[in-house]
């Protein structure tokens, strides 16, 4: 037999493959970014890693994934404009491969792969567990690959997540509509509601409170609805109280809840347990009862506004918000009055404002009396102006409140020249927050700890807190496990460079998934 000398054998390559890199981009409503949070969590379980700031930034990552939008218009557009820049971007690197998933893909299908054929891979909102397989087959393959099916095959909770904050996280208590609005699509791209069970839930909060985390935000297409798949009108109610009860947490909202479904059960629970805070985002859509009755909105105004009623009457300072779409198709001048009345009446802190456009495969799409562009915009400039006046007076009335605000990180775009901090009160209003003069590090908070300052300013779209520059002025500091979660996130991304990645758990290291930078459009 015979055999080579140790001398004359070749050199084992004993170097290990760099893992390719991913970036997760985000349209749309909280759904998408939790689910964004879903995908990335598989790649990473897939042997991923999250490209780093720098490179996600420069869009400079081996894998792509942009999770569409269908609501509104501009999200297809947007949608297409990135592919788009992105073919550039993939001709000069060999192996970078772009998916796409989420409402847009589930809607248009191959339609996608046709109008961008340098996309690899569509996949909808019922298959999120197929996209790293999809990846790896459109590389063996060497050609697109679109999958997508018709109903829910895994429900999203169970899959790995890699969370895109460790001091806050997103829990899907339900999936899926019932409701028929006109105007929407939703129903059609994520199914019939689908409830998850209570004890489920609960235990994905003690898990998430168990890293770190010390705010969760409920999530549901109808969050109010939870309990119709098993029969329990009150079960929304009990789940308020339940999960409020979690040892370590300190914060839970929700969101979207349905104003036809909005019962006072719910408002007693909120108003009773501590933990809930006081806002509430609750669509409005129009002010007109004939347009809420075409929309199929199966509430109206006087119906609201004593909704709004009976909260601030068991939270007096309950902040709440809403979504409102003007020009609907046969709107009259009329209708449009009897939203801004509403509108005044109803006090809200802030307001998601949308211009009505058509959407195929919406009922309202194939409505008479499409309104005229300039109608259109004419209305909603009135509308934002009425909002932008309610919004700063609304602030104003803050000054001097104490408020304490759950720092985050990356809110405030300005925040290194102002040399504040930002986060969001118990209410959700945005707080920039002024740091003591020369403040020692062991008082500076970091994302996640939570700080007890006074309003001194109040803008349409946000409070400022500089009480920490004045002489004897508030600015306490508690460190939280969601602080120090945060600081041991940071820590494992500067030891490993490329920050890391995460498991199921979702406690890595990388950055979370990315937004565009769209306005949040909030689940219906």
């Amino acid at each position: 037999m015979s055999t080579t000398s140790l001398e004359s054998a070749p050199a084992a390559d004993t170097a290990t493959p760099a893992a390719r890199t991913y970036l997760v981009k985000t349209l749309g409503c909280q759904m998408n970014v939790h689910d964004s949070e879903h995908m990335a969590g598989m790649l990473e379980q897939a042997g991923y890693v999250a490209a780093d700031a720098a490179h996600a930034a420069a869009e400079d990552a081996d894998v792509i994934v942009i999770n569409t939008c269908a609501v509104r218009e501009n999200a297809a557009d947007k949608l297409y404009g990135n592919l788009g820049r992105l073919a550039g971007t993939k001709r000069a690197r060999p192996g970078m491969q772009i998916a796409v998933g989420g409402c847009l893909a589930q809607k248009d299908r191959a339609g996608i792969v046709e109008r961008a054929p340098w996309v690899d891979v569509v996949f909808g909102t019922h298959n999120l567990d197929v996209l790293p397989a999809l990846l790896e087959r459109a590389r063996h393959n060497a050609a697109a690959q679109v999958e997508i099916e018709e109903s829910l095959q895994v429900f999203p909770s169970t899959l790995p997540t890699r969370r895109e904050s460790v001091y806050a996280g997103w829990v899907s208590i339900s999936v899926g509509c019932n409701n028929t609005c006109t105007f929407c699509i939703v129903p059609h791209l994520r199914g019939k509601e689908r409830d998850r069970r209570p004890g489920e839930i609960l235990a994905e909060v003690e898990a998430l409170v168990a890293t770190g985390a010390i705010e969760v935000t409920l999530l549901g297409q109808n969050v109010n609805s939870y309990g119709v798949g098993f029969g329990d009108r009150g079960a929304f109610a009990k789940l308020l109280r339940a999960v409020g009860a979690v040892e370590g947490l300190e914060r839970v909202r929700f969101t979207s809840p349905h104003p036809a479904a909005f019962t006072d059960d719910v408002i007693e629970a909120m108003a009773a347990t501590p933990t809930v805070m006081p806002q509430l985002h609750m669509p409005l859509q129009s002010g007109s009862d004939r347009i809420l009755r075409a929309m199929r909105r199966s509430y109206r105004a006087d119906r609201f506004l004593g909704i709004l009623e009976r909260v601030r009457a068991a939270m007096p300072q309950a902040a709440i918000t809403t979504d409102i779409i003007v020009g609907f198709p046969g709107e009259t001048d009329e209708d449009f009055e009897e939203t801004l009345r509403v509108v005044e009446a109803a006090r809200f802190s802030s307001a998601f404002t949308f211009q009505y456009s058509q959407r195929p495969g919406t009922p309202a799409a194939d409505l008479p009396d499409q309104l005229p562009k300039a109608v259109v915009q004419e209305r909603y400039e009135r509308l934002v102006a009425l909002q932008e006046r309610i919004s700063l007076e609304e602030n104003q009335a803050q000054v001097g409140r104490t408020v304490q605000v759950l720092v985050a990180e990356g809110e405030g775009r300005k925040d290194g020249e102002t040399h504040r901090v930002t986060g969001r009160a118990a209410d959700n209003r945005l707080v920039h927050l002024a740091l003591p003069p020369a403040a020692a590090a062991d008082v500076l908070p970091r994302p996640g700890d939570l700080v007890t300052v006074v309003v001194t300013h109040g803008a349409p779209h946000h409070l400022v807190a500089d009480s920490a520059t004045l002489p004897g002025g508030v600015f306490h500091v508690r460190r939280t496990t969601a602080g120090d979660a945060w600081a041991a996130r940071q820590a494992g991304s500067d030891e490993h460079g490329h920050g890391g990645g995460a498991g199921a758990d979702g406690c890595g290291t990388a950055p979370g998934p990315v937004s565009l930078g769209i306005p949040v459009i909030p689940a219906r």
